[in-house]
């Protein structure tokens, strides 16, 4: 029985023990190669722990290859070193029984062509769609290590898609010029470490109504800056308005950002735009607008200048879009204008990985702002609708032109970072808007279009957004509230103000695979949900016109990413 009870013994140590030394027979190996694909003879690799501390050193074959045996589980790092070259770290690597971990070594020159830059706005909202005009491609980055040497560093391989696309198909209402279903075609190629290029569509399935479209390039200039250049083409032939109609829309935007170390950056750039109604018809509007901002960044803190002459749209969930480049265009007194003016801004802004403050300082003059509603057109209609303003009657809105005004005010904002990965955003801003005031009887549209007249008015905004854990939504929620005799926005050229009134924005992933590089999302999109702001006028003729800074209107469809 004892020998029995021994022999038992013996082998559960054997069993207990068997695990451990199979763990023990994990191994590393890859392949080290210059950024060319060529394997490097005789590198040096080592295996570190996730502090840094070197495990063990093996040197490349005649074939760039090399193998670290015995391993036990876990998670470390890998470097690479050759002569020439700086070190190349991969770190996060989990291992578990045979890992890859293939490195490329670069030099400095190579570095300096791909290293990326900060994106243009930080507070403008971004998702998982980061195209070249609002952020710079996930690349390997340069780091000081503790012990001294200066690294390339990525964690991941399959850092640089060459190619990505997403078709859109959703249905919309309450927007000018793009009701009805649409269908959007996206995309973003990368043919080299330091180019980007973008192309999209939108369009009516079956139709000849409004179609849209855009092409984006972007070259990144290493540490010097980047250029990039987009052009818009948008056509809507539904779009009547004096005495002729369909409305075509381009624009050719272009800049290039300079840097002066981390200090020092500066973009300069312009917007040629051409608008013109029918193919026949004289009234054309052709305009230079150009744009200038620079900054200074101190430890946290930036000290900003902006010049533009370019209003930003209402819409920005939408950047991509070839509505977006497009300024806003109206009629005059029977005669098509442009959307447009002159801005300048002093800011503050201090940051911190939890929280941040700005404070801008404005002095605007605005030109041409437009005035939107939505109509009930009676019989025969008002004869100074179709010489005074763009009619789509697809929707039921028009645009017309309001008085022009110059004002000067501030904005201050506060942000700050919430658990789970959600953020809040409180402003404040004070300035001229156009104010409509109340009437109890009809008027002609020629008095309602003179009864707007700039008034100073405060804006205050609460914005919310996030990742639900667990779901995966994504959200994000506004509200901006002004005295609701307002028509047009307090601070209209601030570039990341909240949408007027109550919005909302969920987009949900329904089905994804490899890490979110092919992903099937529902998406939805509801603006100034609770019908505010709007101000009502009956006209001479019966008609009734809604004039309102934001129409209500809603967009939902599904999106799909490959």
């Amino acid at each position: 029985m004892r020998r029995l009870h021994l022999a038992l013994f013996a082998a559960l140590i054997g069993l207990g023990t068997a695990p451990a030394f199979a763990a023990t027979q994990a191994t590393v190996t890859g392949l080290v190669s210059d950024s060319a694909g060529i394997p490097q003879i005789g590198a040096v690799v080592e295996l570190l722990r996730p502090d840094m501390t070197v495990i063990a050193t093996v040197y490349t074959t005649s074939k760039g290859r090399f193998s670290f045996s015995s391993v036990l589980p876990g998670k470390y790092a890998v470097k690479a070193m050759g002569t020439s070259f700086l070190p190349s770290l991969r770190e996060n690597v989990r291992v578990r029984t045979s890992t890859v971990v293939n490195l490329t070594l670069n030099t400095l020159y190579e570095v300096m062509q791909w290293l990326p830059a900060e994106p243009r706005d930080g507070n403008s909202k971004q998702d998982d769609w980061k195209w070249t005009l609002r952020s710079a491609a996930n690349r390997p980055l340069l780091r000081w290590l503790e012990d001294g040497p200066l690294v390339v560093v990525s964690e991941k391989a399959g850092v640089h898609p060459k190619l990505k696309a997403r078709l859109m198909a959703t249905g919309q209402a309450g927007t000018f010029g793009e009701n009805g279903e649409r269908i959007t075609v996206e995309t973003e190629t990368t043919p080299s470490n330091s180019r980007e290029l973008l192309a999209r569509v939108d369009f009516a399935p079956g139709s000849d109504a409004n179609m849209e479209s855009m092409l984006g390039f972007r070259q990144e200039l290493g540490y010097a800056g980047s250029v990039q250049s987009v052009a818009a083409v948008a056509i809507r032939p539904e779009i009547e308005g004096a005495g002729a109609g369909g409305l075509e829309e381009a624009a050719f935007r272009t800049s290039e950002t300079i840097r002066l170390g981390d200090e020092f950056e500066a973009e300069a750039g312009a917007e040629q735009v051409v608008a013109g109604l029918g193919r026949k018809s004289p009234n054309t509007v052709v305009a230079a607008l150009p744009y200038f901002s620079s900054a200074w960044h101190g430890d946290a803190s930036t000290l900003r200048y902006r010049m533009t002459t370019i209003v930003p749209g209402l819409r920005s969930d939408n950047e991509d879009r070839a509505s977006a480049f497009l300024p806003a265009v109206s009629v005059r007194d029977g005669n098509l204008v442009l959307e447009h003016g002159l801005h300048q801004e002093i800011g503050w802004e201090r940051k911190t990985d939890a929280s941040g403050v700005a404070v801008v300082f404005f002095a605007d003059r605005m030109d041409n702002p437009v005035l939107e509603a939505t109509t009930h057109m009676a019989p025969g209609g008002d004869p100074q609708i179709a010489s005074s303003a763009l009619f789509d009657r697809a929707s039921g809105m028009l645009r017309s032109a309001g008085p022009g005004f110059s004002t000067a005010g501030f904005m201050a904002t506060a942000e700050h970072r919430l658990p789970g990965d959600n953020h809040v955003r409180l402003s404040f801003a004070n300035g001229n808007a156009l104010v409509m005031p109340a009437s109890r009887r009809p008027l002609p549209f020629s008095a309602v279009l003179a009864s707007a007249r700039p008034r100073r008015a405060p804006m205050y905004s609460i914005s919310l957004s996030g990742t639900l854990e667990g779901t995966g939504t994504r959200w994000h929620a506004s509200y901006r509230w002004q005295p609701e005799d307002t028509v047009t926005p307090v601070a209209a050229f601030a570039s990341d103000a909240s949408q007027p009134f109550f919005n909302l924005h969920l987009r949900q992933p329904v089905n994804s695979h490899h890490e979110g590089a092919r992903s099937l999302d529902v998406m939805l999109d509801l603006h100034n949900l609770l019908a505010e702001g709007f101000r009502p006028y009956v006209l001479s003729d019966g008609s009734l016109l809604m004039f309102a800074q934001d129409q209500r209107s809603f967009s939902a469809g599904l999106a799909f990413t490959f």
